[in-house]
Formats: structure tokens, sequence, C-alpha cells
């Protein structure tokens, strides 16, 4: 399913730093551990990042929140339930490197929720 007004039309990745590279060296990306397990690679909306980062990468450090233009990725993208029934964004494909509109080291606000920019 394309991004659709109600949608958005960008969504995250978080990564680790070897992962981050991995993507980096070979111009795609086709999925880490988890996501090559599913079938699909798992990504969030802006409003999920926060408990995604809290329920799958607590204690860990030196993460990148990649954000991917959905648009470039079309029909690869579906959004279907998951967490509490909340559509995520999951990539039944490759994520080309064209997919990526900027990389950050994860952050977090005052309210230790995850900060994109």
């Amino acid at each position: 399913m394309s991004p659709s007004p109600a949608l958005p039309a960008v969504a995250y990745k978080v990564l680790t730093a070897p992962q981050w590279a991995q993507w980096q060296a070979g111009g795609e990306f086709s999925g880490a551990p988890v996501d090559l397990a599913d079938g699909y690679i798992h990504l969030s909306t802006a409003a999920q990042l926060t408990e995604t980062v809290n329920k799958h990468f607590a204690g860990q450090a030196d993460l990148s929140v990649v954000h991917v233009d959905l648009a470039v990725l079309g029909d690869l993208v579906r959004w279907e339930p998951s967490r509490g029934g909340a559509l995520f964004p999951h990539v039944y494909g490759v994520i080309p490197m064209t997919a990526v509109l900027t990389v950050q080291a994860l952050a977090r606000d005052a309210a230790n929720a995850v900060s994109i920019s």
C-alpha cells in the first residue's frame, strides 16, 4: 500500500552502527536479523518510534535513526496491524539508499522521547 494523506510519507528504521555501515557499503538494506526472520523490514512512524526503541533497543548505545521516504518504495510498503492494533509500515523487499532522506544519531528530548528532526 502506498502512503496516502492519512498515512505518513516518512517512516523510521533504528539501526546499530554496523547495520548502518553495511547499508551504506551495499547501497541497500535487506533487513536486520529480526526483519529477515519475519520476512519484511520493520519500520515505525514518528509516533511509534519511542516505544519501538524502548521495547527493542533498551540499553543499546550507538544507534542511528534512518528517515525513509516511503514514496520511493511504492508498493513494497504495507501498512499492517501490530502492537495494540496500530498500523505499522512494513517493507517487503529491500530499501535502496535512494529512499534515505537523512540519518541521525538516536537522541532523546527532555521528556525521554526519541527526538527526530
